[in-house]
């Protein structure tokens, strides 16, 4: 069989919608037993009947054969891992034989054999008989069984080439996971519905073409006949309000139910509208993916990743950059999410070599084009869920995307195409683009984009909705800029929203690095952890990114005046009474008074109650909207949104006289009450340092080293994506020198250094004044020196204590969770307690992680930092040095010490290993400043 065929397929069947059938079916899952040989050139004597597979390996089927122990996984981003010849394909092919023998119920008569998934071309025999091949891996392929078909014992087998002429088609940022993948069945069913329903002003159209008739009982419809159309009060169907109706076809020689949601996608003035309201994408890209099976991912898996979506706002996916499996797209019209389903076709690598040879644009590829978009129309037209089709992602232009796109507009012209490779949009109805800034956006929304050359299509893009098909690459820690983002696209109606590259994470489960990236298979060529990009972590943990999201995509908005929160619905097609609101009053993170509200199901003004009585404290007030009873997707008492408001600062502490540091000399001490002095030693209120370098070596009896200004973090992905680590490590900020210039106890303890990385003349004075007062403050005043023109990673102090002293901290400012200039939004003023190890985000990559902002105090063992009037707050086991040298979870060991980090500020963290770096207003530039902390004992 030639490999490099341009042919897609051959005794494949036309393709069919998926539907749900009555017809008998014989589920062909379960264990097969495979072979791997290293190249394609294998006899295929394996087919007969009667073939002695004893000496083969039991296979499970779905799966990848590379993820069973049977070669390895490979993972690239851009660059294909063969070389760019199309269509021809290395020597070195590996290629997986299948045999499965199943019995044929007693009276089972015709049938035909469907592969719902198989990369990347297959070649399927049938007791000996070939039916044809396939290619187009993410997509069904059925063969005509009933010639072929035995009574009592059938043999199934299936050679699986992992390359070919379709690899050139299927260069899609994921790893490369070849086999049997998705389901593998038997079935005499052979019907093909396509039911079109639409909706306006609370009146639903429907008809249907195929064969039979379809009665809806639930709207009274019954023997509708292909072509005719009725009209029907009805429910629409959106993402906030999934309203399904069960429709059922009475074919010949089968029923199939099709569950039917009515709704109309159209475009008026450039907007884009659902059932004629404005329609704003609140979306994420989801690839198919689970850490130990790869893309054969179970239906729970599934199930988890919409449920979770709903749960944290997320009203809409795309299915990048390929068909989901169909279960999916099941789950997607039943609990609500709008969809835009995307071909399976990307053709990246091609931009390497300058789009030389570029299947787009090769017209011996039209046909394999045409037909994975036909596949998946055909296959998921009856999805209400899903309102654009995609030609595809980044596989350049060409002529093929006519020829794609004309079929689809007459197969299905009530859904808009999709395409972002192509910015003229020749071929499309909506203006896409990937990792615009938000300058660039708004230009867009405001419609003063740059214009195209050719007039006429510029006109037509203008009149187009836009949106970011791939925005804020979530990869590590971030990504920053969400709310910036948001904000522009509820300020611009042409704005349609966009979709967060990307769901999750794409770690595989490894025995030594927990999860593994590209390169710890060994490959030649790989794009390392690049596929570690997701808002969920492997394990579909959210990462501080989603909680982020979260709020940024609240449907709920709260403005706080006096006495009153105005309550604003910001969903697109229902309003609030789905909602419980309760108000809740805090002091010092202590809950003192909480009360329910009535807010009107429109949304609108509503009076706060009066303050309650209560400790002394700076006091808050959260606003909450819950689930007032239990949905399909989240039980009631699920928080939807929230918001605060400060209600009340503390009262000013009363100055308390300062004692003197003493100088003991090097006698052999005295006692004053508070702890024993000694020589060499500065001692104050249980507080010790150092007499010769001014560092604080003991507080209230536990044995520190520092606080000492430090300027370095762990570099996270976006700091390294935008040329920051570089240049930090370039001036020397993670290797900074100290050196004590002048040291006086005149009016306490003023210890004056410069701060300075070898090989520059910048630097930084940094001029420690502390005093006691009760307590140990710190008054830290940093002024820079020389011409310092990039940002810098961090502004604060770093010390550490021993590692037991230190287990759990408690803390009242923002949390739980960690945040940085420009990420964070989920955290909340109050009280937060927290083991060390809890504090730690665990980036499958390390990084930088779990800064906590705005922290009034801490307790940390043995004492209290306070805030003057706050800090930034970060308690780790490892050093920043530590954490940077760290390529996997496992790299991470715990020492002898506990790193702690009073921070200033932090430089924003941005999306720039993907997009642009942070705004401006987040970069932190050396400037003039001064840190306050107290230390007291607990």
């Amino acid at each position: 069989m030639d490999l490099e065929t341009f042919t897609p397929a051959s005794g494949r069947l036309e393709p069919r919608a998926a539907l749900r059938s009555d017809a008998p079916s014989l589920d062909l899952n379960g264990t097969w037993r495979f072979r791997l040989s290293p190249t394609a050139g294998v006899p295929d004597d394996f087919a007969r009947p009667d073939y002695d597979d004893t000496g083969w390996d039991d296979l499970p089927v779905p799966s990848h054969w590379v993820l069973q122990g049977h070669g390895a996984p490979a993972y690239t981003n851009v660059s294909f891992p063969i070389p760019i010849d199309p269509p021809h394909v290395p020597d070195e092919n590996p290629t997986g034989d299948y045999r499965r023998a199943f019995d044929l119920p007693e009276g089972w008569t015709g049938g035909r054999l469907r592969f719902d998934g198989v990369e990347s071309f297959a070649r399927i025999w049938l007791n000996g008989h070939e039916l044809g091949f396939t290619t187009g891996s993410r997509l069904p392929a059925e063969y005509d069984a009933a010639p072929y078909l035995r009574p009592g014992r059938n043999v199934l087998a299936v050679r699986v080439h992992q390359w070919s002429a379709a690899t050139y088609l299927e260069d899609q940022d994921m790893w490369w996971l070849p086999g049997i993948f998705r389901d593998v069945t038997l079935t005499r069913s052979t019907a093909d519905v396509f039911v079109h329903a639409s909706y306006q002003d609370g009146r639903g159209t429907l008809s249907f073409e195929g064969t039979g008739t379809l009665s809806v009982p639930e709207l009274g419809i019954d023997g509708l006949e292909p072509g005719a159309e009725i009209t029907v009060d009805v429910e629409p169907w959106t993402a906030e309000t999934p309203r399904l109706y069960e429709a059922v076809v009475t074919c010949p020689g089968e029923t199939v139910r099709v569950r039917v949601g009515f709704r109309t996608i159209s475009i008026v003035d450039g907007v884009l509208l659902a059932n004629g309201r404005p329609l704003l994408l609140k979306g994420v890209n989801r690839h198919e993916f689970h850490p130990e099976r790869g893309r054969a991912v179970p239906y729970e898996t599934m199930r988890e990743d919409v449920l979770l979506m709903k749960r944290h706002n997320v009203n809409a996916v795309r299915t990048s950059h390929y068909p989901p499996h169909p279960d999916f797209l099941d789950l997607c019209d039943e609990l609500g999410l709008w969809v835009i389903d995307e071909c399976d076709l990307e053709t990246h690598g091609f931009g390497q070599v300058g789009w030389r040879a570029n299947p787009t644009d090769d017209p011996r590829y039209a046909d394999a084009l045409l037909d994975r978009m036909r596949r998946m129309v055909e296959r998921d037209k009856n999805h209400p869920s899903i309102i654009m089709w995609s030609l595809g992602n980044e596989a350049g232009v060409g002529r093929n995307l006519a020829v794609m796109s004309a079929w689809t507009r007459d197969r299905d012209p009530s859904r808009p195409l999709h395409y972002e490779g192509d910015r003229s949009c020749e071929h499309t109805d909506v203006y896409s683009r990937m990792y615009a800034s938000h300058a660039e956006v708004e230009a867009i929304g405001r419609y003063e984009e740059d214009p195209l050359d050719d007039p006429e299509l510029d006109a037509r893009r203008r009149a187009m909705p836009f949106m970011q098909c791939e925005y804020a690459h979530a990869m590590g820690n971030g990504p920053g800029g969400l709310a910036e983002y948001q904000e522009l696209f509820e300020r611009y109606p042409r704005l349609a929203g966009g979709f967060i590259w990307e769901w999750i994470d794409h770690g595989l489960a490894h025995p030594t690095h927990e999860y593994a990236y590209g390169g710890d298979y060994g490959e030649p060529v790989h794009d390392g952890n690049f596929v570690i990009d997701g808002l969920v972590f492997p394990d579909r943990t959210p990462s501080p990114g989603l909680l982020d999201l979260k709020k940024v995509f609240e449907p709920v908005r709260f403005e706080f005046g006096d006495g009153v929160v105005r309550v604003a619905n910001h969903y697109g097609f229902t309003d609030l009474s789905h909602l419980r609101f309760t108000a809740t009053v805090q002091a010092e993170g202590e809950t003192i008074a909480e009360h329910p509200l009535d807010v009107p199901a429109a949304g609108g003004e509503c009076k706060l109650p009066e303050p309650a009585d209560g400790p002394n404290g700076e006091r808050w007030l959260t606003v909450r909207a819950v689930l007032a009873e239990d949905l399909p997707w989240a039980p009631a008492g699920h928080e939807v949104a929230w918001g605060q408001a400060l209600l009340a600062r503390p009262e000013p502490r009363e100055h308390i006289a300062t004692e003197a540091f003493t100088h003991t000399g090097t006698g052999s001490g005295t006692g004053t009450g508070r702890g024993f002095r000694r020589g060499g030693e500065l001692t104050v209120g249980g507080c010790v340092f150092d007499a010769a370098t001014g560092r604080l070596v003991r507080l209230f009896g536990t044995e520190v080293e520092g606080p000492r200004l430090d300027l370095w973090r762990a570099p996270t992905d976006n700091d390294r994506a935008a040329g920051l680590e570089a240049r930090w490590r370039a001036l020397g900020l993670h290797r900074l020198t100290h050196r004590v210039d002048d040291i006086s106890t005149a009016d306490g303890l003023t210890v004056r250094t410069r701060v300075a990385p070898a090989d520059t003349d910048l630097g930084m004075v940094a001029t420690y004044r502390w005093t006691f007062d009760g307590g140990l403050r710190l008054l830290l005043d940093i002024e820079p020196e020389g011409d310092w023109r990039d940002p810098i990673p961090r502004l604060g102090v770093t010390m550490s204590l021993p590692g037991p002293a230190v287990d759990r901290v408690t803390w009242f400012g923002l949390g739980p969770g960690e945040v940085y200039p420009d990420t964070g939004m989920a955290a909340r003023v109050g009280r937060w307690s927290a083991t060390v190890e809890s504090m730690q985000t665990p980036y499958v990559y390390p990084q930088e992680n779990g800064h906590r902002a705005d922290v009034r105090w801490a307790e940390l063992g043995g004492f209290r930092v306070s805030g003057e009037p706050v800090f930034g707050l970060t308690v780790r086991r490892w050093s920043a040095l530590e954490l940077a040298a760290a390529r996997h979870r496992p790299d991470l060991v715990a020492g002898e010490r506990v790193y702690v980090h009073l921070d200033l500020a932090h430089q924003g963290i941005g999306t720039a290993t993907c997009g642009p770096g942070p705004l401006p207003a987040y970069d932190l530039m050396a400037r003039r400043a001064t840190l306050r902390v107290r230390f007291t004992q607990p």
